[in-house]
C-alpha cells in the first residue's frame, strides 16, 4: 500500500491566507483544491511538499457567474462535475462542459476542481510510477534523475500536457485571474503554459489561480473530443478542441487546439488559418485536418504508439469540424469517441 508522506495542512478561508501561508512556508508549501492529482503523487513521492495550503474553504471561488452575453467566470475552485452540469455551459460553450465532464470518473469530478485540472502535473509512462519503480530505472529528469529517459539525448524534459479543459479554454480564447504577493494580473490562459515538461505553468508558486474568464458567447460553436484507452478513467493520450466564430454559414475565427501531444496545449496555427472566411464543406474539412496533425509530435511517453496517436489527430479533427457544420448549436454532439 502507498501512504503519503508527514505534512501539515493549513486551511485557507480567504485568498490572503492562502497568499500567507505560501510566504511563510516558502518552497516548503503546496496548494491543494481537490487533491485528486497531488494525493497520488505525494504517494509515490513525485511532489513531497512539508505544508499544503487548502484552498476548498474559499467560498467565494467556488461557482460559475456572469451570462453568454457577457461572459462567464468560473472560479477556480469549482467541481467539474459542476461545469460539466451548468445549463449555460452546456449551451454556450458544450466543449468546456464535455472535457470536464470526461476528466477521470464520477467520483473525482466531484471532487476535482477547474483550476486543478487547468494547473494538472504534465505526464510520462517513466514519471508516473511508484518510488521503487523508478529508482529501478534509474530516475528521469522530471523528478529524482538527470535525463529524460523518452529522449535521453535532449536536454530537456519531454512530459506531456494532461488536461482535459486546458486546450478547450485555450481555443475559446479564455482568460485567468492570479492572486499573488504583487497584487492582482489577468492573463489569456495561453500565457499560463510553458513548452516544459517540468516548469509548464508561468504561474509563479506563490500565486492562487482564482478565476477563469470566458468571452462573449455570441457565434462560437465548440467542440472536444479526447482518445483514451478506458473511456471511464484514463488521462488523455490526444485531446482535440475546436472553436470556431461564426457569421451565419461562415467561419469568422477558428481555433484548433491539441492536448496530450506536448508539454503545454498545442495549437494548430496554421489550420485555424485556413478556416478563417470559409464556409465547412468537406474539401476544408480535409485540408484542416491535414494542417492539424502537422504540429502534432507526440513521443512514446504515454498509451499507444506515437504514430496510431499523429494519426488519430486528423481523424479526430474531421470528427470534430463535421458535427460543428452539420449540428452547430447541440451539446449532445460533443462526446468521447475513438
Amino acid at each position: 500500500m502507498l501512504r503519503l508522506p508527514p505534512f501539515r495542512y493549513l486551511g485557507a478561508r480567504t485568498v490572503g491566507d492562502a497568499l500567507k501561508y505560501l510566504h511563510d512556508h516558502g518552497p516548503e508549501a503546496m496548494l491543494v483544491a481537490g487533491g485528486t492529482d497531488l494525493y497520488p503523487n505525494m504517494k509515490r513521492r513525485q511532489f513531497e511538499p512539508r505544508v499544503l495550503v487548502g484552498l476548498r474553504g474559499i467560498r467565494e471561488l467556488a461557482g460559475v457567474g456572469g451570462s453568454a452575453r457577457d461572459g462567464f467566470g468560473l472560479g477556480s475552485q469549482t467541481t467539474l462535475t459542476r461545469v460539466a452540469e451548468h445549463p449555460g455551459l452546456r449551451e454556450h460553450f458544450p466543449a468546456l462542459a464535455t472535457a470536464a465532464g470526461l476528466v477521470s470518473s464520477p467520483q473525482l469530478r466531484n471532487m476535482g476542481t477547474i483550476g486543478g485540472n487547468v494547473c494538472v502535473d504534465t505526464r510520462c509512462n517513466y514519471y508516473n510510477q511508484t518510488y521503487q519503480w523508478r529508482k529501478a530505472v534509474g530516475f528521469c529528469m522530471k523528478k529524482d534523475g538527470d535525463i529524460c529517459l523518452v529522449a535521453p539525448s535532449s536536454s530537456r524534459c519531454w512530459a506531456v500536457s494532461s488536461s482535459d479543459t486546458a486546450p478547450v479554454l485555450w481555443s475559446l480564447g479564455a482568460r485567468v485571474r492570479l492572486h499573488g504577493p504583487a497584487g492582482e494580473r489577468v492573463i489569456p490562459i495561453s500565457a499560463l503554459y510553458r513548452d516544459d515538461g517540468i516548469e509548464y505553468l508561468a504561474k509563479q508558486p506563490d500565486e492562487v489561480l482564482t478565476e477563469i474568464l470566458l468571452p462573449p458567447a455570441g457565434g462560437t460553436r465548440s467542440a472536444y473530443l479526447k482518445l483514451r484507452r478506458r473511456g471511464s478513467f484514463d488521462f488523455p493520450v490526444l485531446g482535440v478542441a475546436v472553436a470556431l466564430r461564426m457569421d451565419g454559414d461562415t467561419v469568422r475565427e477558428g481555433l484548433i487546439v491539441l492536448g496530450a501531444v506536448a508539454s503545454q496545449p498545442r495549437e494548430a496555427t496554421a489550420a485555424g488559418e485556413l478556416l478563417a472566411g470559409q464556409r465547412l464543406t468537406p474539401e476544408l474539412i480535409a485540408a484542416v485536418a491535414a494542417a492539424a496533425a502537422r504540429p502534432s509530435k507526440p513521443l512514446d511517453n504515454t498509451d499507444f504508439t506515437h504514430p496510431y496517436r499523429k494519426k488519430m489527430t486528423r481523424v479526430f479533427v474531421t470528427r470534430a469540424l463535421r458535427q460543428l457544420a452539420e449540428r452547430p448549436g447541440s451539446s449532445r454532439d460533443n462526446g468521447e469517441l475513438g
